[in-house]
């Protein structure tokens, strides 16, 4: 029984660090992975930081996109990561503040 409590609180600790989701609620406004970064910055306004991270090359074509991350919170201690390719949303995370 002690196994399975301890194992059961790992998982709850690995899972409130950093997750990983396809839609964010900004206010009233929800985001989904997919949405153009225009939307974003309509519905949630300017991240707190909005760094480039570099190009990535489509395999298919010979275009490049710019990859970039955009800083929302803290939120209630949690602060999340929208991660940009090509003005598209990919990823959205999220991680408790330190």
């Amino acid at each position: 029984m002690g196994a399975r409590w301890l194992f059961s609180l790992a998982l709850a600790f690995a899972a409130g660090q950093v997750s990983a989701a396809d839609t964010l609620r900004c206010g009233s406004q929800l985001i989904s992975v997919g949405d153009r970064s225009s939307e974003v910055l309509q519905k949630c306004g300017q991240p707190v930081a909005r760094d480039a991270l570099g190009y990535k090359r489509n395999a298919n074509r010979r275009e490049e996109f710019q990859v970039e991350e955009w800083t929302y919170g803290p939120n209630s201690g949690m602060y999340q990561y929208l991660r940009f390719e090509g003005n598209r949303l990919v990823q959205i995370t999220s991680k408790r503040g330190n």
